[in-house]
């Protein structure tokens, strides 16, 4: 339901708040310079209290801005695999204000409670057991065109084609292998797209040993929306017909996140492109339906659009576009939207479907279902 969160609270409503631990830092930006202060959790901190949130101080003024960024699963599971609950809020808050007093920092829980949100990340594991695989559903997403729908600036397609992300600066779209990436991640924290995997490492392990036992295919494909600015937050809000205040209590919500999730996922979809949902099994059955289909089209169109289909089987709109990056602009967005609006037989495609029914159900994954499945195959001998 919900991964990172950021909460921003004003310094005095913290008890003894002292920035003595903080560090400092200043940052450049054109003739402009700002100070701000760091406070990540130490070595020796992880180790005795285990997962933490990351401070950050900024002075606005006579003001001194907290910001308190962190994962609320790992915050309560110290993983986010297992998904929270809007149930869970109340536990979320008091063992924030918890691991804030491990690391030396009083607040009552009402303050985090109200706190406005700067940045939320609402996220869906979505586990596949019928063979399928992360990659491939990867591969075809990242042929969807929503770099202007969702003013989307950037795609990566990257880790071997194990993580994609559609975003700017402060909004993202991102699918990825969540498995794949704990097995980067043990190589280095730097190659994984997750931060902070140091408490999670054996969930590799676990869930190999489950699908050892099981001898089920089982892989687990993340989608996450981050909305890295208020501002940004407050825009999806209204598109989405939820026109709250972002505090942290308005925030946890499934029905929100399950909205935020489904309406990017429905961005992605209708913009992919139509052409690839008619699948025929032969160049003449693509010819003769699309004839059907379009029976005042030129001679030339049947074999423009064929073969425009042929080049997105193998890359996406967007490698399209930059091989074609000589000819006019308006020339390719005339080209991609005659071909688009042609009539093609139009089929659900199975990459949506499951990803937005676990969406819709918001069913939360838990490792303890695979942990008591290995449990009891082991206690019947299976």
């Amino acid at each position: 339901m919900i991964d990172t969160i950021a909460l921003m609270i004003d310094g005095k409503l913290f008890v003894n708040f002292s920035k003595d631990n903080f560090f400092k830092q200043t940052i450049s930006s054109g003739n402009k310079s700002f100070t701000k202060y760091v406070r990540n959790p130490s070595e020796k901190e992880k180790q005795e209290f285990g997962y933490l949130p990351r401070l950050t101080l900024f002075n606005r003024g006579n003001e001194e801005m907290v910001k308190i960024e962190f994962s609320a699963p790992k915050l309560i599971f110290n993983n986010n695999f297992d998904e929270l609950e809007q149930k869970d809020f109340d536990l979320v808050v008091s063992t924030l204000r918890q691991k804030l007093k491990d690391m030396g920092y009083g607040i009552f829980s009402r303050f985090l409670s109200d706190a406005l949100v700067s940045l939320i990340h609402y996220s869906k594991n979505i586990p596949l057991t019928d063979g399928s695989t992360p990659y491939m559903y990867l591969k075809e997403i990242q042929k969807a065109n929503i770099t202007q729908r969702l003013d989307f600036n950037q795609t990566d397609f990257r880790n071997e084609g194990h993580s994609l992300k559609f975003r700017t600066n402060y909004h993202e779209v991102a699918f990825y292998d969540k498995l794949k990436d704990l097995e980067k991640a043990k190589i280095s924290e730097k190659r994984a797209v997750e931060k902070d995997n140091y408490i999670q490492m054996n969930l590799f392990e676990e869930v190999k040993e489950y699908k050892k036992q099981n001898k089920t295919p089982l892989e687990i494909l993340r989608m996450e929306v981050r909305l890295n600015q208020r501002q940004k937050i407050r825009q999806i809000l209204n598109k989405i017909g939820h026109k709250t205040e972002p505090t942290f209590k308005n925030l946890f919500s499934k029905k929100i996140a399950r909205s935020v999730l489904l309406y990017h996922l429905s961005q992605i979809e209708d913009n992919y492109p139509k052409p690839l949902y008619f699948k025929p099994k032969s160049a003449k059955d693509f010819l003769a339906q699309f004839i059907i289909d379009n029976p005042t089209v030129k001679i030339k169109d049947p074999f423009t659009a064929y073969g425009f289909q042929k080049a997105l089987n193998e890359i996406s709109v967007r490698e399209i576009r930059e091989l074609l990056k000589q000819y006019k602009r308006e020339s390719w967005y005339r080209f991609y939207n005659k071909i688009n609006n042609y009539g093609y037989p139009k089929n659900t495609l199975p990459i949506f479907e499951p990803i937005r029914n676990s969406i819709s159900e918001m069913k939360p994954l838990k490792t303890v279902d695979f942990q008591n499945k290995m449990l009891n195959n082991d206690k019947y001998g299976k």
